[in-house]
């Protein structure tokens, strides 16, 4: 399933569900690629593990789909929004490729 990257802009969003998490969603498109490349019968609540580029700060993480939003959603954690100096509200640039 590697391979699929993606370059987005994306808006930070509050979860209502869990509190001190913050998310963004990625674009149907992106999703949409990473649907097709994952095998259902996978282990794991259909997450997928990620690399993420947010500004200066890389790190590994896995995107769950949400089908409320219909997309898969990313969580940004509190030390790469400390470090970003972001936070919900805020609209950033995220690079992002499946690592497996």
């Amino acid at each position: 399933m590697t391979g699929v990257r993606g370059d987005f802009r994306a808006e930070i969003w509050l979860s209502e569900v869990f509190a001190a998490c913050r998310f963004v969603s990625l674009p149907n498109h992106l999703a949409d690629e990473i649907a097709d490349a994952v095998d259902p019968s996978r282990p794991g609540f259909g997450s997928v593990r990620v690399s993420v580029t947010l500004g200066g700060t890389t790190w590994a993480t896995s995107v769950f789909p949400d089908a409320a939003r219909g997309t898969y959603v990313l969580p940004v954690n509190k030390a790469v929004r400390t470090a970003e100096g972001v936070d919900a509200g805020d609209t950033v640039h995220v690079r992002l490729a499946v690592t497996g």
